[in-house]
């Protein structure tokens, strides 16, 4: 079968929708004219004038009457270029445009323009293939070998054409490599949408109305044209093929675009530049992506980047993300995920935000797990330190530290704010809960204030948590206390050769709570043992149980009582009666981290349910009720955090009294915080190690300052003192 076609020589630029696709009276040209539909009267034809100035000019077409163009068009900006099909040019004038000190005149030279629409004062010089295209204004297009459009394009969607067959569909394969997750990508997709869709797979009803929804979202006529917003600057690019790109992006060296789209706006502009390859994807205002990235089957959320040769593959990198120089494959990664080495790989899974993977690490790659079929779930703050390599299937809680190590065996650590270690020598696996708390405040703080000042969208979409302390890790928090006061117990019975298994959890966990309530000495004295935390037959051990049971306690104390503070600021002539009043109820035990949204879980059944019913009818549907929950969200955090406060003091309504002697527990608790946070940075500055690479003192204090010029330990300190003024002010009003 012939590979090359032979075709009239009159087909250039005709016949782009086939007929058969083509709705009763209309011509191929009808949704190009609904598209640029603005400029629908201002068009002309050329003077018989204008077309003798453009041949002497050089430039050729196959039918002059079918280039139209308006009053302010200078033949003299026309060189060199062959034309095809209906070519509509905007105003073009001799001035010249100038981008990052290129400076070019407006015009069209040297290029060959089929069926286009060309905005006002565009540059198209050396576009040896310009094909169905609508090109906004003040353009520029600038040595390009081919840019087109097909008449089945679909911009990067996920779904079906008139005439094509279901299997032409582009999903994504997320959280694992079977295809068991996978999820159909489209434009305006949020990392919460990713969620809903593969994590949610035995809802039948849920998957089967988010497929018909999302085809219908999108119109499935033949015939749209790639499209370019204003001011957008491509040059030096080899191929742009079924691509729409937004206003003011700037698109330089690149090796390949196809089935794009490419979000830009002028306060959020997208940057793609040298040796990158993109295929089926959507791209996020914002984004940055240069120097030989690839990316196959890929969202990009808004404000994050691919840099120095990553490659990500049918995966979904969450909003102020930035990936460089490594491998990522079928993942679901929500917003504020940091990736900067050349050889780490993330492969099947889902990382719920806030997260850093450090050099070498090595999750959830088939190359150490017998199948491809198996995922590896993070909570919010995962970081697997350097050279670490997690076998398939694991899960982790939130805020989990991985030291170096080779883990032998699948993990489920469901202590947050743990320090994971892999004992070799000792042929065990040992956990420090509440680590960050203790140790590594400085970075524990940080953290918030970080990735709260590096949200960079400027349309923010969803209600993103950012605190290390909210309603799921709290959750997280009480399970990690109890499952302490168990193995707590149990290790108490060892030691005195009792059975653990006479009691019940509940007995259990009452027994250890009165061993954790006493001398620490106790129960430093005790092997506590981890359990169903490990597939193996080797120790897990418990470190420091007693420092993290009553760390955690601070902690939940410092989380209610903080969220408590903020209701009273809002609420100025509020008391603690209002409190008691207005937050009161049982507490929420079950939150679901919703792309980076922390929603009750039964609020997103309630979305499920309302999306199946046919309730939620569209993606806009959707996220309204995500922007609704969002809203109610402050409040819902407060309510959780009283009902915490009174889990902690163990009463339902807690006394004046002991709201008072609260308030007066968390400003200690704060200036804790306070006190760590630069206890932990000074330990850089008093390494002596650290100080071996300068002269003097002085040298060393002028290179890298001293732990006095911090700002976030300024930060810190000017916090707590608003704090203990709002707890003052709390008291006075109980």
């Amino acid at each position: 079968m012939s590979t090359v076609s032979i075709l009239s020589s009159d087909s250039i630029g005709k016949g782009f929708i086939p007929v058969e696709y083509l709705p009763e009276g209309e011509d191929e040209y009808y949704l190009r004219n609904s598209q640029n539909s603005s400029r629908k009267d201002r068009w002309r034809h050329l003077m018989s004038h204008e077309i003798e100035k453009l041949v002497l000019n050089g430039n050729t077409c196959d039918n002059w009457n079918e280039i139209l163009v308006t009053d302010q068009f200078n033949t003299a900006q026309i060189k060199n270029s062959e034309f095809f099909g209906l070519v509509r040019i905007g105003n073009i004038r001799n001035v010249v445009l100038e981008h990052h000190e290129l400076r070019v005149p407006t015009g069209i030279t040297n290029s060959v323009i089929i069926a286009c629409d060309l905005g006002d004062d565009v540059a198209i010089h050396d576009v040896r293939y310009l094909s169905h295209f609508i090109i906004g204004d003040r353009c520029i297009l600038y040595s390009i070998d081919e840019m087109h459009t097909t008449n089945h394009a679909k911009f990067g969607n996920g779904i079906v054409k008139e005439g094509e067959t279901e299997n032409v569909r582009i999903w994504l394969n997320l959280m694992n490599e079977s295809g068991s997750r996978n999820v159909i990508p489209f434009n305006g997709i949020i990392t919460a949408d990713a969620y809903l869709w593969a994590k949610y797979r035995d809802d039948t009803v849920l998957l089967e109305r988010l497929k018909d929804l999302t085809q219908n979202s999108f119109d499935s006529r033949r015939g749209f044209y790639g499209m370019t917003g204003n001011q957008c600057v491509i040059r030096n690019s080899r191929a742009i093929k079924d691509v729409q790109i937004g206003s003011h992006c700037y698109i330089k060296g690149i090796n390949k675009l196809k089935n794009l789209t490419i979000n830009s706006s002028e306060s959020e502009k997208t940057m793609i530049g040298e040796g990158v390859e993109l295929v089926n994807g959507i791209i996020g205002f914002g984004c940055h992506i240069f120097y030989g990235c690839k990316a196959v089957r890929f969202i990009l959320g808004d404000n994050s980047n691919l840099k120095y040769g990553a490659r990500l593959i049918h995966s979904f990198l969450g909003d102020n993300s930035t990936v460089s120089c490594c491998e990522v494959l079928n993942n679901l990664i929500f917003p504020a995920h940091e990736q900067h080495h050349n050889n780490s790989f993330l492969i099947a899974s889902v990382v719920m935000g806030q997260s850093n993977m450090a050099a070498g690490a090595t999750i959830g790659s088939n190359h150490n797990s017998r199948a491809n079929d198996n995922e590896v779930q993070a909570g919010r703050g995962f970081w697997p330190g350097l050279c670490t390599s997690v076998k398939q299937s694991c899960r982790f809680a939130s805020y989990v530290l991985l030291s170096k190590a080779d883990y032998p065996a699948e993990l489920d650590i469901p202590l947050p704010f743990s320090l994971l270690g892999n004992n070799s020598a000792s042929d065990r696996l040992e956990i420090m809960p509440a680590f960050w708390w203790l140790y590594n405040m400085y970075a524990l703080a940080r953290n918030s204030w970080k990735f709260q000042i590096r949200d960079g969208r400027k349309r923010k979409i969803q209600n993103i948590e950012f605190d290390y302390l909210a309603p799921d890790t709290a959750e997280e928090i009480f399970n990690a206390r109890r499952l302490l006061e168990i193995w707590t117990a149990k290790a108490s019975l060892r030691l005195n050769g009792k059975p653990t298994d006479g009691k019940n959890d509940d007995e259990l966990a009452a027994s250890g709570r009165e061993l954790l309530a006493g001398p620490s000495e106790t129960v430093n004295a005790l092997e506590i043992l981890g359990e169903n935390m490990e597939k193996s037959n080797r120790k897990v051990v418990i470190l420091k149980a007693y420092n993290a049971y009553h760390a955690y306690g601070d902690m939940l104390h410092h989380y209610a009582i903080k969220n408590l503070l903020a209701y009273l600021s809002v609420n100025r002539e509020a008391g603690y009666a209002v409190i008691l009043e207005g937050l009161s109820g049982e507490r929420v035990r079950k939150w679901v981290n919703l792309g980076g949204q922390i929603i009750p879980e039964e609020d997103v059944d309630q979305i499920r349910s309302d999306i199946g019913s046919g309730k939620l009818r569209g993606w806009d549907d959707i996220h309204g009720r995500y922007d609704t929950l969002g809203e109610a969200y402050p409040l819902e955090k407060q309510k959780h955090s009283f009902a915490t406060l009174c889990k902690l003091l163990g009463t339902d309504k807690p006394s004046k009294e002991q709201w008072t002697s609260a308030l007066a527990r968390a400003v200690e608790i704060q200036e804790f915080i306070r006190d760590q946070v630069y206890i932990s940075r000074k330990k850089d500055f008093d390494n002596s190690f650290r100080q071996t690479t300068y002269r003097n003192e002085a040298e060393m204090n002028a290179a890298i300052g001293t732990i006095e010029d911090n700002e976030f330990v300024h930060q810190v300190r000017e916090e707590t003192e608003k704090f203990r003024k709002l707890a003052a002010d709390a008291g006075s009003r109980s």
